[in-house]
C-alpha cells in the first residue's frame, strides 16, 4: 500500500489513520490529510470502502454519519463520507468514474446512508449498487431521466431547455 500522509506522526489522529490503513488493499494508495486536530480527510480505493467503512464504524466507533457529499471534479466525481465519533470527524473521500459512476452502497452498514445515497443518485447520477430503493427522492416527479442538476457540464441554460423540451413532449402526448 502506498500511503500519502499529512499529519502527526503521533496522537490519535495518527493511531485512526494507521488502524484504517490495514484496511486498504495491498497496492493501492491511501491518501491522508489531517488539518487540524480532531479532523481527518481520507482518500480511499472504491474497492476498499466497505472494509475500511466496516473497520471505522465497528471497530473504531465512528457511527454516526453526519452526510454523504457528492462532488463533480469535472474529471472524475467524489463521494465523501462523513463520519464522526464524538470527539474526531472523519471523512472518507472516495472517487468514482465520471462515465460510469458507481460505488456498493453503505447501507447494510449504516442504515442512515438511504437518504443520503438517494440524494446523491438522483443530483450527480452515481450508481449505489445494491441500495434497497433509489427512487427520486428531491426533483420534481417530471425531472428527466438521466439529467443530473449538480454535475459541472449542465448549465442553467441547458437545464432550462432540457426542462422545456420535456414538457412539450409529454404535452404533445395527451
Amino acid at each position: 500500500m502506498n500511503n500519502i500522509y499529512n499529519g502527526p506522526d503521533e496522537g490519535r489522529e495518527a493511531e485512526i489513520v494507521k488502524a484504517l490503513m490495514s484496511h486498504v488493499r495491498s497496492g493501492s494508495t491511501a491518501v491522508v490529510d489531517i488539518p487540524r486536530e480532531r479532523r481527518l480527510f481520507v482518500s480511499i480505493p472504491a474497492e476498499d470502502l466497505k472494509p475500511v467503512l466496516t473497520f471505522a464504524v465497528r471497530e473504531l466507533g465512528f457511527g454516526h454519519l453526519s452526510t454523504i457529499t457528492g462532488l463533480d471534479l469535472e474529471d472524475r466525481m467524489e463521494v465523501i463520507y462523513h463520519l464522526n465519533d464524538g470527539e474526531t470527524a472523519l471523512s472518507l473521500k472516495v472517487p468514482v468514474w465520471r462515465d460510469d459512476p458507481r460505488l456498493p452502497t453503505v447501507v447494510d452498514i449504516l442504515p442512515g446512508a438511504a437518504l443520503y445515497e438517494r440524494e446523491v443518485h438522483e443530483l450527480f447520477g452515481i450508481v449505489f449498487e445494491g441500495h434497497p430503493d433509489l427512487a427520486p427522492l428531491l426533483l420534481p416527479e417530471d425531472w428527466p431521466e438521466g439529467l443530473y442538476p449538480m454535475r459541472k457540464n449542465l448549465t442553467p441554460e441547458l437545464i432550462r431547455g432540457v426542462l422545456a423540451d420535456a414538457r412539450a413532449t409529454r404535452q404533445s402526448r395527451r
